[in-house]
């Protein structure tokens, strides 16, 4: 799986404005709604997802990356979104490291399976350094996009 695959440049905020954790899920969240990649109407249910799934465990993975994720029945097929934040998030990650890299994810309820391999990809891409650096010094959207195309998918 290639993130590019998950993203267009129009789910790409290359400087998020959240400084806080649920605040930054809440900013994404809404961003996936203003493009129409979910109707306003389901905005809180989607919301709640999230957040009832970073309040069993944060979603902060370490090395200034967090996933947070959750199912939902009104997701037709995985829908994404990525935000950048320079000054950094405490997420609560596993390393207690801030967070500046946030590949948000909902999952069609019924596809468990995706979902497992959709956060497998996203974590392995980011375990790569080099990854981490480009996006970092990144100017747009159309550059972060650039470079998650030019990873080979994983399986």
């Amino acid at each position: 799986m290639n993130l590019a695959n998950l993203l267009t440049v129009d789910q790409i905020i290359p400087s998020m404005g959240a400084s806080q954790h649920l605040e930054a899920i809440t900013e994404l969240v809404d961003f996936l709604v203003a493009g129409e990649y979910f109707a306003a109407e389901h905005r809180d249910e989607i919301l709640g997802a999230l957040q009832e799934r970073e309040d069993k465990i944060s979603t902060g993975i370490g090395s200034g990356v967090a996933i947070p994720h959750a199912f939902s029945e009104r997701a037709e097929r995985v829908v994404a979104a990525f935000g950048r934040s320079q000054e950094g998030i405490d997420f609560e990650s596993l390393d207690n490291a801030p967070v500046h890299f946030i590949v948000l994810f909902i999952v069609p309820k019924k596809e468990y399976h995706l979902h497992l391999k959709t956060l497998a990809a996203i974590a392995k891409l980011f375990t790569n350094r080099d990854i981490r650096k480009q996006l970092n010094d990144a100017v747009s959207a159309e550059e972060i996009h650039q470079i998650f195309a030019s990873r080979p998918a994983r399986a």
